[in-house]
């Protein structure tokens, strides 16, 4: 089942077309015609944007945050354990 941006990213890609080929059409309420193509692009880069963070958070990945992992051979333990006091 698609998300609801990706939803909404289909009716803007679809508007852009339509803008394109001179046409009008109506989306969320509003009128949208070639004037407005630059605002359609913006909501499409949003968009995307929107469908790319969600489908990696879906695939385990993409977060804002990452986990740095320090076991042994990332650095020099021994040092690590005379400037902590461990050893």
């Amino acid at each position: 089942m698609a998300s609801v941006n990706q939803s909404r990213l289909d009716l803007y890609l679809t508007a852009e077309a339509k803008i394109l080929l001179g046409q009008s059409i109506q989306l969320d309420g509003r009128r949208v015609q070639r004037a407005d193509l630059a605002e359609v692009r913006r909501q499409i880069g949003i968009l995307q944007a929107a469908v790319a963070r969600e489908n990696a958070l879906a695939n385990g990945g993409g977060g804002r945050f990452s986990q740095a992992s320090f076991s042994s051979g990332g650095c020099d333990s021994e040092y690590a354990d005379r400037y902590y006091g461990r050893g």
